[in-house]
Formats: structure tokens, C-alpha cells, sequence
């Protein structure tokens, strides 16, 4: 035998081994006669939302009503293994060290904003719940979303029984507390989502802020410093131009929760970490992802829009309609959809509609 052709008899069953190796690990393990356990993004493609016996056995022996500590996260690793939990909700001093969002521009990442960060950091000095909140042993949080579902369904009691209260963008609470609650722990937003009217934000809530582009971070700043709002061209719409809150009340939202929800979660386009046409998730679906890796608890209210009733409210707060949101980008449209898919399946036991 030729010494060349001793060399492709070694090489070719490395090549295959190689080959399989790798197909198996971008495939998900998908050999012939046996059906893929896992979709792309790392999703049970069966997605049984019941935990294993064992996990089963922990939660179940515990008193009804008290909170479960690590549960979201048990549940969350059941169905979607490469779930990995330890991810601050704010950013703090030590940001830079954050090595999955600092090679990232705004949203998935602070890339070229460190100075301003540092800034901002410098003054507002807290970085966390509040030493109340921070002490919790366990913690009990929803997410309370915007859309109609809520209307006329009297969950204020519940949802005000929460540990941590989410609500988003500019969400009104006052003239809604019987569907929606009176209590505020955190409202998340950007920009062009804030609150404009300063009488109506609601005491003792944190300002959270959720970059989606550089000049959201310059806008912050201002906020955060008091000073008179300059260089508003580059909005896709008015923004506030005052924050009726202290520094040591306003935090900045880890973009890791933008970049794990759009790229991990969904599976929107990459886009070599740029944020494009089609690849921003709902601020929902942030949220939701943040309370995953902070709380051991996690319900939702508020999430989902039944196309099947073009005349219901679109949102809880105003009249706008369903069949409004046909008018909607595709994308935009499929990301509401993909996040009420990923709350059924990870939250089944903690929705409120």
C-alpha cells in the first residue's frame, strides 16, 4: 500500500468520527432512528413542564403558600439544560468583569459606554433591591405585562401579594389597581418608553433603565444628573425629559437579559451581536428573563393576545383594539407570540390571564 494511501486509511474514519462528533453536538444528538430530545436553542422539543420526581418530591412537601427556594430555576434547567443562573439583575462597579455583554454594543451589551456607565455608577451608589428585599432568603416576583388579558379581571389583590413587583415601560398603575395592583418594586424601561408626565410615577419604585442603543445611555445620564435633556434627534419618539426620582433610585438593567432573551431564548437573528431589523425581544421577555436568574419564584400577568377577539383592548390602559396589532411589523408580531410560548411553557403553574 502507498504511504499516501495509508494516510487517507487513517485519516478518513477521523475525518467521520470528527464529522459526527460535531453533527451530533449541532444537531442535538439526532442519530438515525431516534428522534431529537432538544430543538436548536436548546429547548425539550416535548416540552413537559412537570419537574422530575425528585424535584417533585422537594417543592411538594413544602407548605402551600411559602415561597419555594430555587424553584424557577429548577423548573428552568428541567426543560432547557444550558440555563445557568448566577447573572446580577443590575449592572455595579465591577461591570467590566461581565465578560458575555462587554465585547457587545447596546442592547446585548456596553461596548463603547464603559466612561459613561462608570459615571452614572458613581452616582447613583446602589446597585441592588434595597437592603429589605436584598435579605430575602428566597424571593417571590412577578412581571406584570401590559396587554388587555387584564382588563376587567380583578387580580390587583394577587399580584400586590408579590415579593418583587415588575411593570414596564409606561404602564399606568392609578385608576387600574383593581386589575393591576397598587404596588411598584421596579418599572423597566428605555427612553422612549418612560413615563413623561413626572406626577405619574409612583412612589418608592426603582427606576430601571434597559438600554436598546448608544444614545439611550446619554439620555440616562441627563436623568440621572438632573440636567436639561439635550440631543434628542435619534428617537423613534418623544422622550421624558425628567425623572422624578434620586439617583440612588434609578439602577441600570444587566443587557446580558437582552442578549440571552434575543439570542438564546428566541433564537432571533444574530447579526454578528448588532442590533438589526428583527432581533430586539420584547422588553417583556427581558423582564421575564432577568426575574429567572434573580427570583425563585416567577409568575406573569398580563402576557398574551387572543387574535381570536379582534374587538378586545389591546393593552389594559387604552381602547386601541386587537385587530391593531395586524398592523404591526411581522417581526415585532412573532417576538409577542415567542414570549408568551416561552412563559407557557416555563411558568405554566404561575400565570394569571
Amino acid at each position: 500500500m502507498k504511504p499516501t494511501h495509508k494516510l487517507l486509511f487513517v485519516l478518513c474514519p477521523m475525518l467521520v468520527l470528527g464529522f459526527i462528533y460535531y453533527s451530533s453536538g449541532k444537531l442535538h444528538l439526532h442519530v438515525w432512528g431516534q428522534k431529537p430530545l432538544y430543538d436548536k436553542q436548546g429547548f425539550l422539543l416535548q416540552l413537559d413542564t412537570k419537574l422530575p420526581l425528585e424535584l417533585a418530591y422537594k417543592y411538594g412537601n413544602l407548605t402551600e403558600g411559602v415561597c419555594k427556594p430555587g424553584y424557577a430555576a429548577a423548573k428552568m434547567t428541567t426543560i432547557y439544560p444550558k440555563f445557568m443562573k448566577p447573572a446580577p439583575m443590575f449592572l455595579d462597579r465591577n461591570f467590566k468583569r461581565l465578560a458575555k455583554v462587554s465585547n457587545y454594543l447596546p442592547p446585548f451589551g456596553f461596548k463603547t459606554q464603559e466612561r459613561i456607565i462608570d459615571s452614572i455608577l458613581t452616582a447613583t451608589k446602589n446597585y441592588g433591591l434595597g437592603e429589605e428585599l436584598d435579605s430575602l432568603s428566597c424571593k417571590r416576583c412577578i412581571i406584570v405585562g401590559n396587554g388587555g388579558i387584564l382588563f376587567n379581571k380583578s387580580l390587583g389583590s394577587r399580584i400586590d401579594e408579590y415579593d418583587i413587583v415588575v411593570r414596564l415601560n409606561s404602564a399606568p398603575v392609578s385608576g387600574y389597581d383593581k386589575d393591576v395592583g397598587t404596588k411598584t418594586t421596579m418599572r423597566i424601561t428605555y427612553p422612549e418608553g418612560a413615563i413623561q408626565i413626572p406626577e405619574n410615577y409612583e412612589k418608592d419604585s426603582l427606576f430601571v433603565f434597559s438600554a436598546f442603543k448608544p444614545l439611550d445611555f446619554k439620555w440616562f445620564r441627563q436623568m440621572v444628573f438632573k440636567e436639561k435633556l439635550r440631543g434628542t434627534e435619534g428617537f423613534w419618539k418623544s422622550v421624558a425629559h425628567y425623572v422624578p426620582r434620586e439617583p440612588a433610585e434609578m439602577r441600570i438593567l444587566n443587557p446580558y437579559f437582552v442578549q440571552e432573551a434575543a439570542f438564546q431564548f428566541i433564537g432571533l437573528p444574530f447579526n454578528n451581536g448588532l442590533m438589526g431589523k428583527g432581533n430586539i425581544p420584547t422588553l417583556g421577555t427581558v423582564a421575564i428573563t432577568m426575574a429567572l436568574h434573580n427570583c425563585d419564584e416567577v409568575a406573569v400577568a398580563g402576557f398574551g393576545y387572543d387574535m381570536n377577539t379582534p374587538h378586545a383592548p389591546m393593552h389594559y390602559y387604552e381602547t386601541v383594539k386587537m385587530s391593531a396589532i395586524k398592523e404591526v411589523s411581522v417581526a415585532e408580531n412573532s417576538t409577542y407570540f415567542t414570549t408568551f410560548q416561552i412563559i407557557k411553557a416555563l411558568l405554566s403553574d404561575q400565570i394569571f390571564k
